[in-house]
């Protein structure tokens, strides 16, 4: 059984524990977020702006800063079973038990009185993170010397920064571009990306970081009469390889490279406003099939993994805002994420916790004057039915190709999520 159980090493690779929709964000900011991350064609805030449509800034004329702090919960269950000699099997779950995480937004609107607007933000837009104690009853967190991984545990986080302009065409129509760079970070144990050597495949020797640039650029419509729509494209966001330093079990050590791209996304979204009512309905395509780390699948010649395989994600956001109690604005929304992850390749992914289905916000505001507003969200989300496939090794690949399948195996996850999320906005 060890060596099936050595080769399950990918499922700790990546487990999303920020994101909600692959490994993106699925909103910004407490009120984004609690209309499902809907804004491209309804921006409610500038953070909503800023992260999906930066022609739609144009809607804000006063200096605005925005700050929002969430807190992230969610509840992991990895599973795997292998067959026994006795024609039986061996199977256990595993429960993650990393706790709370932090999401930070902060945005800038500039205040403007002509047809030329600026706006600043700083996303913590994608993350990741899991911790899978050792178990005696699941092979995959069985103790290296019963021929599992013991503890498991990994770590990414994507720090984006973005500077937007837009102009206004007409009274009606705008457009917006938005260069962004950004930082991200890289922990993992053990790291699939690497070589095996003898004893197995070694673990990251602290995290390792890469700068990557983008931009974005969008159209906003606003007909006067409380319908709106826009459009939107951020690039991909290029990176520069991972380089991880590699420490292995029997102690020696060495180097490998890994690249890991932010996929390009494409949004499409409209609004109307009648009265207290302001809905809001975005659609998003999700560019993972040309994505670098994203579009190879597989395992090279030295048996490391050459990416995660994943397909083209769409995502549907929906909100409504209710603004007839006095200076207390309740918002719901409703997310919907496709799964990229096909059966056959749910080994390179699994647990891939940033997969859910469906996300339910509900949200508020308070204005403590015409100048100070506070807000918050509750999000509760689930990934449905459980991502599962066989396990696979790439010393099966010749046996049963093309990625060996190990016959009666299986790895499972499921999981929900829940979180936690205030902000304040100023304007002057």
């Amino acid at each position: 059984m060890k060596n099936v159980v050595t080769f399950l090493f990918f499922l700790c690779a990546v487990s999303w524990g920020f994101a909600q929709a692959g490994h993106i964000m699925q909103g910004v900011g407490s009120v984004n977020m609690s209309m499902g991350g809907a804004a491209t064609g309804q921006p409610l805030d500038i953070s909503g702006a800023l992260q999906w449509n930066p022609a739609a800034i144009t809607v804000f004329d006063q200096n605005q800063i925005r700050l929002d702090v969430g807190l992230f919960f969610s509840s992991p269950e990895l599973s795997s079973r292998v067959p026994a000699p006795s024609g039986s099997f061996i199977g256990g779950t595993t429960e993650d038990d990393r706790g709370m995480s932090p999401l930070p937004a902060l945005a800038y609107k500039v205040g403007s009185t002509s047809r030329h607007h600026f706006g600043f933000s700083a996303f913590g837009i994608s993350g990741f993170g899991v911790t899978f104690p050792e178990s005696t009853t699941n092979p995959i967190n069985m103790p290296q010397e019963m021929g599992g991984f013991g503890r498991v545990e990994s770590n990414y986080s994507l720090f984006q920064v973005g500077a937007a302009y837009a102009y206004e065409l007409s009274e009606k129509f705008s457009i917006g571009v938005q260069p962004t760079i950004n930082f991200a970070s890289l922990d993992l144990t053990p790291n699939p990306t690497a070589i095996p050597n003898q004893s197995g495949y070694p673990s990251t020797d602290g995290a390792s970081t890469a700068f990557g640039f983008g931009a974005q650029f969008g159209v906003f419509y606003d007909s006067g009469t409380g319908f709106k729509a826009g459009a939107a494209y951020k690039t991909a966001q290029t990176f520069g390889d991972f380089e991880f330093d590699n420490v292995y079990l029997d102690g020696t050590e060495g180097q490998n490279r890994f690249n890991l791209d932010y996929p390009s996304i494409l949004s499409f979204g409209v609004g109307y406003t009648r009265g207290v009512f302001d809905l809001a309905l975005d659609y998003r395509l999700v560019n993972y099939e040309n994505t670098d780390g994203f579009s190879a699948v597989g395992w090279t010649p030295t048996a490391s993994v050459a990416g995660f395989g994943w397909k083209n994600m769409n995502i549907i956001s929906a909100g409504v805002q209710y603004s007839g109690i006095d200076r207390l604005p309740l918002r719901l929304g409703y997310t919907y994420s496709s799964n990229p992850i096909e059966d056959e390749l749910a080994f390179y992914s699994v647990p891939a916790t940033a997969i859910i289905k469906n996300a339910f916000q509900f949200g508020l505001g308070y204005e403590i004057s015409d100048r100070f507003e506070i807000d918050g969200v509750f999000h509760f989300g689930s990934s449905g039915d459980a991502t599962s496939g066989p396990l696979l090794n790439p010393q099966f690949a010749q046996d049963f190709p093309p990625y060996g399948a190990i016959p009666g195996s299986e790895v499972s996850y499921d999981m929900t999520t829940f979180m936690f999320m205030f902000g304040a906005q100023y304007s002057w």
